[in-house]
């Protein structure tokens, strides 16, 4: 018989873990396969360590990894993905608004043979307002015209995948994980579903506009060099345009005798091509942090605690 594992990261969900553990079984057990739920604890500070440890304890079908210390989403997905040897492998939240009910869906999809990956887009995902949707909309449209990795958009981290698929994401070790892009670079073939997103059952959501708009700049620079490419350019036409309106500014200030409008105009270019120098340097200061980060092959994560055979503590 086949095994689908469930991966679930988790990181302070001790309200919502009960719910979602009792949700996710009464899937899973009205499947014709063998299953796992693999929970990630990624060094939450509430209860939820001592939860997924009660859950294990109690079924067999239930695994846990606890980190010593948060490393996030990232890190605690490519820690699932590196330990499970399941046929079927899912990613899913712990806070219900991906249901598990989706599940039967994309499994009945990825035993027709005709697809590798089933990667879930919200329903609703067009018709989402406020600033932080407005931003997701133009993000994407933004890197998939600057990339050549090109990223689903309204995807989430919700995804099926075969083995091999599981395998290939489990082999890129790169320290700046951008999943959602690396699901697009690694290739495959995918199909998209849409599902309708609840609210959640529990708990409030540990992301803010503030830790997306780092997680969107982490996938740009890993996923699209255009930035570095457009400084060059953009610097040249700054250095040219400043050369002309010095050229006018000299010549105003001769014809006039420097009279203080020539004074500010100079001194409002050198604040224009200053502030274009910085702005390269900066974009430049951004790719060098990522190459830094990877030189020093530092673990994505440390685990503290697990109940799996063999788990390499430190990866």
């Amino acid at each position: 018989m086949k095994k689908l594992s469930v991966l679930v990261p988790c990181f302070n969900e001790e309200e919502v873990l009960p719910l979602f553990y009792k949700e996710a079984v009464r899937v899973l057990e009205s499947l014709p396969y063998t299953y796992e739920i693999l929970f990630v604890n990624d060094g939450s500070r509430d209860g939820t360590g001592k939860i997924v440890r009660e859950i294990s304890a109690n079924d067999s079908h239930v695994h846990y990894i606890s980190f010593s210390r948060n490393f996030g989403k990232e890190s605690a997905m490519y820690a699932a993905l590196s330990n499970t040897d399941a046929d079927y492998s899912v990613i899913i939240d712990a806070d219900l608004q991906q249901k598990p009910d989706v599940i039967p869906q994309m499994l009945s999809i990825l035993e027709t043979g005709d697809y590798d990956i089933v990667a879930a887009v919200r329903a609703d995902h067009t018709r989402e307002r406020g600033l932080s949707s407005w931003f997701s909309r133009r993000y994407y449209k933004l890197i998939n015209r600057f990339s050549e990795t090109q990223l689903i958009d309204g995807a989430s981290d919700f995804r099926m995948m075969t083995r091999e698929v599981v395998q290939t994401m489990a082999a890129m070790t790169e320290d700046g994980r951008f999943t959602k892009g690396l699901f697009s670079w690694v290739g495959f073939r995918t199909c998209c579903i849409t599902y309708e997103c609840a609210e959640r059952a529990a708990g409030s959501s540990k992301w803010n506009f503030g830790k997306l708009l780092r997680y969107g700049m982490d996938g740009f620079v890993n996923f699209s060099s255009a930035p570095l490419k457009v400084a060059l350019p953009a610097g040249a036409v700054c250095f040219l345009i400043g050369l002309v309106c010095l050229i006018v500014a000299v010549v105003e200030g001769i014809a006039s005798g420097f009279a203080a409008g020539s004074v500010l105009l100079i001194v409002s270019l050198i604040l224009l091509i200053g502030g274009a120098n910085l702005i390269a340097a900066g974009i430049l200061g951004y790719y060098l942090s990522a190459v830094l980060r990877e030189t020093k092959r530092r673990p994505h994560y440390i685990v503290a605690e697990s109940d799996l055979d063999g788990i390499r503590r430190i990866n």
